[in-house]
């Protein structure tokens, strides 16, 4: 696994690049990458083209063996671009534009800014697709940053219309797919229909989710357009996307089809902190960051290319958090594990320097601003040192799935019936119950191969296809089941048949009745074992002639098997969840590990990485480590606060 740095060469006196390349090799730094924000220093006017600086910026890097990473720089269209075209703006829910003085302030449904981005794509790649410091090509930057994915400009008023007539053909299949006779919706025609904002109540479901699955169709567009030009003029440099953490406004599988790495940007301590996480884990892991959070988007990326690495790591305190503590001494170390246990190709540090002006000074780097090393810097060549005493190894297929739509995920954004059901938090703790047991995870889409896994966990599955139906009812694999799987049609309607709809020919059930439950309300299980377990948000009432494996204390069943499908009436609080997956995975020979809370363990090639997010001693002996320390080739028997230890397996 390789590490780099992300850096800016306009923000720095030329005089100071060559250091700053030198200083990279030094601490054993291999990829840069640069440009992602650039456009207006290299074209400050209209076809004015200015490209010496960035010539002597790649070439001072490749002197020292420094591979680039060059970004498109078309999330930060020039100030020129806009007063030109003021209509490539987004405009938010309100009809407002989505003004300069930031960043990724352009609508993905601008034909004109379609034509200026793939206009200043080529231009980069004409200029630079053959040189030999250019290993790797970004497209733009974090796609749908700040709520830019959904755009409510003219021209996706234009672009989104002309998607449902592609869609549905006749107006009349749109309004019948959506249920338009509620409350005298219907449309007589295409050009009726508007962007579903600004109604006076909540809007047809069918309408907003249809909007949300055009707004992915445009990423989709716009990223292809950029990939196809870099392929074109720069043939055999990998294409990559730097993708976020705890954002859902696009597939990013389709996305990644296009790719050759799934990128992401992982900031643990940003992350947690503005995630819906509870506060006492919020303050348990202040300064490590939650054992489950980076993991988990980790494999959901890789599960989106043929590779996958880490564009940002963050090395320091953030700037954009609600509040930004700092790490704990090793854990920039110990993510940076946690991404190689995970099967990353590469692992970027962002950023280089602390940068003493705009937006971001407060966002610390490997360097502060007075160019001395900051604490990460220290940790970055620890890395870099151990890393080439390791050797090659990749990360295997898991014995468990996970599935993921981002499809799904929509559908409960869109209604949830239920303010804390949120589709990503079920994703992710089912996630972490399987993690906790040792188990390494694969997260997938629907439309992956699912053949040869021996557990296929789906928390989200809303509205399967007859396809996957299929594939699902030819799986030698234990399938086990969410509550809400199958729960709407495509158009966001319920089924006929009600739901699981096209699941109930794995499963002879029928849910009857749903209830949606205030956090507060806990439900009691009683499990097969005759233990008290407890669920949460969600209770289904279904008919059918299966008996449960657990129920309620109304008698009501929570667990159902029909074969090797499993299905849960309602989301598992940790305990049950435990005791559900103790009972499969033993069925299935599915060896696990009763790690402890704040210790996780990882497979790549025959190496078992451990990690230790605690600020106490913790041992490898718990999650399967010898206790012989020759053994060990990274660490040993004993896990010291932010500890990481290597061993290869027998």
């Amino acid at each position: 696994m390789r590490l780099g740095v992300c850096y800016y060469p306009e923000h720095w006196p030329q005089s100071e690049w060559r250091n700053d390349a030198r200083r990279m090799a030094d601490i054993g730094l291999s990829l840069v990458r640069i440009g992602e924000f650039s456009w207006s220093r290299i074209e400050p006017n209209p076809g004015q083209f200015e490209w010496d600086w960035m010539d002597e910026a790649i070439e001072t890097l490749a002197s020292e063996n420094l591979s680039v990473i060059l970004g498109t720089p078309t999330a930060t269209p020039p100030k020129w671009l806009i007063d030109q075209s003021p209509d490539i703006l987004a405009v938010d829910r309100h009809g407002r534009a989505r003004a300069f003085g930031s960043r990724r302030h352009y609508c993905f449904s601008s034909s004109t800014y379609r034509s200026e981005s793939q206009r200043i794509t080529r231009a980069m790649a004409e200029r630079y697709g053959q040189h030999d410091a250019i290993t790797h090509w970004q497209t733009d930057n974090e796609y749908g940053c700040h709520n830019t994915v959904l755009s409510y400009s003219d021209q996706a008023l234009q672009r989104f219309r002309e998607w449902l007539r592609d869609r549905y053909g006749t107006i009349q299949v749109l309004n019948d797919a959506w249920g338009n006779v509620f409350w005298s919706m219907e449309y007589r025609d295409f050009s009726e229909v508007d962007l579903p904002t600004g109604a006076v109540t909540e809007l047809n479901p069918s309408h907003s989710l249809d909007f949300r699955r055009f707004s992915s169709d445009m990423v989709v567009e716009f990223n292809r357009e950029q990939v196809n030009i870099l392929r074109d003029l720069s043939p055999g440099r990998a294409v990559t996307h730097n993708f976020m953490g705890y954002f859902t406004d696009f597939d990013h599988h389709t996305v990644g089809t296009d790719l050759d790495i799934a990128t992401w940007d992982a900031y643990p301590l940003g992350f947690l902190d503005m995630s819906p996480r509870p506060r006492d884990e919020k303050r348990q892991w202040l300064r490590t960051g939650h054992p489950d959070l980076m993991a988990f988007h980790h494999d959901l990326y890789h599960g989106c290319a043929p590779k996958w690495g880490i564009m940002e790591q963050q090395p320091g305190p953030v700037n954009w958090a609600p509040h930004n503590p700092a790490p704990n001494p090793g854990i920039v170390r110990l993510w940076t594990y946690e991404a190689f246990g995970h099967g990353a190709t590469f692992v970027n540090y962002f950023r280089w320097r602390q940068a003493p002006f705009a937006q971001e000074q407060m966002h610390a780097g490997l360097l502060r601003p007075d160019s001395e090393d900051a604490p990460a810097a220290g940790e970055a060549r620890a890395c870099a040192e151990e890393l080439s005493r390791l050797g090659g190894h990749e990360r295997g297929r898991a014995d468990v799935a996970l599935i993921f739509d981002y499809d799904d995920k929509w559908f409960l954004d869109v209604q949830p019936q239920g303010r804390e059901y949120n589709g990503l938090i079920v994703a992710m703790e089912a996630y972490s119950g399987l993690r906790t047991l040792g188990l390494d995870v694969d997260v997938v889409s629907s439309r992956a191969d699912l053949s040869g896994y021996k557990l296929v966990v789906a928390p989200t599955l809303m509205s399967p296809d007859a396809a996957l139906v299929t594939r699902l009812s030819q799986l030698d694999a234990t399938l086990l089941l969410w509550p809400r799987a199958g729960s709407k049609t495509t158009s966001y309607q319920i089924p006929k048949t009600l739901p699981p709809g096209p699941l109930q020919e794995l499963l002879p059930l029928k849910v009857a009745r749903v209830e949606s439950l205030p956090p507060a309300c806990p439900v009691e299980i009683t499990m097969p074992s005759g233990s008290k377990v407890s669920a949460k948000l969600w209770f289904e009432e279904v008919e059918t002639d299966l008996e449960p494996l657990a129920a309620d204390e109304r008698g009501y069943g929570a667990w159902y098997q029909a074969g090797n499908v499993h299905y849960l009436t309602t989301w598992p609080e940790d305990d049950f969840l435990r005791e559900i997956l103790l009972t499969l995975t033993s069925t299935l020979e599915i060896e696990t590990i009763d790690l402890p809370k704040d210790v996780r363990l990882s497979r790549r090639g025959d190496l078992r990485i451990t990690l230790n997010f605690s600020e106490q001693e913790a041992s490898t002996e718990a999650a399967g480590g010898p206790s012989d320390p020759e053994r060990y080739v990274l660490g040993g028997p004993t896990l010291g606060p932010a500890g990481v230890a290597i061993w290869k397996a027998t």
